[in-house]
């Protein structure tokens, strides 16, 4: 790539469609009632690649549910970089005007703003850069605009069985360093069996609630434990929480069963087998000291951690754009939450995170700075040349 091959963002496109993804309502139906789910804003991105002139998928996953991909078709003997970003958001409660998309001190408003309808946006703004300026490239570039995110993440998993790229940027809201891993989580539920008699009988009855306490005295203190082990150094360490309880069935019976849900959280190189067996370990102690403690374990639901090579060709790419578009280098960072990118390194795809400032994720005030929307879709469109390669 030029050195001096610098572009700028056509910053009224960029907005105008900032602006009018903001206003889509596109909450997820998984985490809201009656949410509306992708559907209307992957029908407008479908809109808004095939005016950019790229060749477009529609995938309808489930009712309301989409992925929409678009592709810049390269000329040919060039890698495929990927751009992925999620469409769905999270509740509205406690904002005021949460589809606005208002502009204030170059801060655009709206739930979604930052998570990430701006980068999003950005995405567009790259492409309509490469095209204003007649740029041809070797290897094809793939923007997938995703479902789910939010929950179970059946968009990412879709485009990672389906699509293929020799590298992915993700365009999650990072302020603009580079992500290059994070943890996964695991979520086990764990059920205490006691037996049902009358409050009065307590010759007959077995407290599942009781037996479960006992249990979640020894949780606490693995709990504990696991934030005195080594850290990642960009991650953090692994943890664990009780999210969900639920015990008994009236006042004057002992309980048969009582129920939690555990969601412990994985670094790299740690593994379902240890989780699974630390947790296992505990539940046989107690069945040793205590006869009529009975109890069973199992893993619901499990993303695995994410991490990536300093050294990986995407970051040779993304630090090289800095330098050349933004003046500087990109901060390298660590994240304590789960992403998609996990799903598409699982694949073999190189894949990294990078995305805007702004703040109020899933709060009530939720903001993107657009300055930092512009540098973004400037990184994006020079990562895209440097990767694809110019065609001649």
């Amino acid at each position: 790539m030029p050195e001096t091959l610098v572009f700028t963002p056509d910053k009224d496109f960029l907005q105008k469609h900032l602006a009018a993804l903001v206003k889509i309502d596109s909450r997820n139906p998984s985490l809201v009632k009656s949410a509306p789910g992708e559907l209307e804003l992957g029908t407008y991105l479908k809109t808004c690649l095939e005016d950019l002139g790229l060749e477009v998928d529609f995938h309808l996953l489930e009712p309301s549910r989409v992925n929409v991909v678009g592709r810049l078709k390269g000329n040919g003997g060039g890698k495929t970089l990927m751009l992925n970003g999620h469409m769905d958001t999270v509740g509205i409660e406690g904002m005021k005007e949460p589809f606005s998309g208002q502009i204030i001190e170059n801060k655009l408003y709206g739930r979604g703003s930052q998570d990430m309808k701006g980068s999003l946006a950005a995405m567009l703004a790259s492409v309509k850069a490469l095209k204003d300026a007649n740029i041809q490239l070797k290897g094809d570039l793939l923007l997938t605009f995703v479902a789910d995110e939010e929950a179970l993440s059946i968009g990412t998993e879709q485009i990672a069985k389906t699509y293929k790229a020799d590298a992915a940027i993700i365009t999650e809201p990072t302020d603009m360093k580079l992500c290059i891993a994070h943890r996964g989580f695991i979520w086990f539920e764990v059920e205490t069996l006691g037996r049902a008699a009358h409050g009065s009988r307590y010759n007959e009855g077995i407290d599942a609630n009781m037996h479960m306490g006992l249990f979640l005295a020894e949780l606490y203190k693995l709990g504990q434990d696991l934030l005195t082990r080594p850290a990642h150094s960009l991650a953090g360490p692994p943890s664990l929480h009780v999210s969900l309880m639920q015990g008994g069935t009236e006042k004057s019976t002992y309980a048969a069963h009582s129920k939690v849900l555990i969601e412990r959280r994985t670094i790299p190189g740690e593994s379902l087998e240890q989780a699974q067996t630390e947790i296992q370990m505990i539940l046989d102690d107690l069945s040793k000291t205590f006869p009529n403690f009975r109890a069973r374990l199992k893993a619901d639901f499990e993303r695995f951690p994410f991490e990536l090579s300093e050294n990986a060709s995407i970051i040779q790419v993304l630090q090289k754009a800095a330098q050349n578009g933004l003046g500087h280098g990109l901060e390298l960072m660590g994240a304590s939450f789960w992403t998609d990118a996990a799903l598409l390194a699982e694949v073999g795809i190189e894949t990294v995170l990078v995305g805007p400032l702004g703040q109020g994720l899933h709060s009530a005030e939720e903001w993107v700075d657009l300055d930092s929307l512009y540098e973004l879709s400037q990184l994006l469109t020079l990562a895209a040349i440097d990767f694809c390669e110019l065609a001649s």
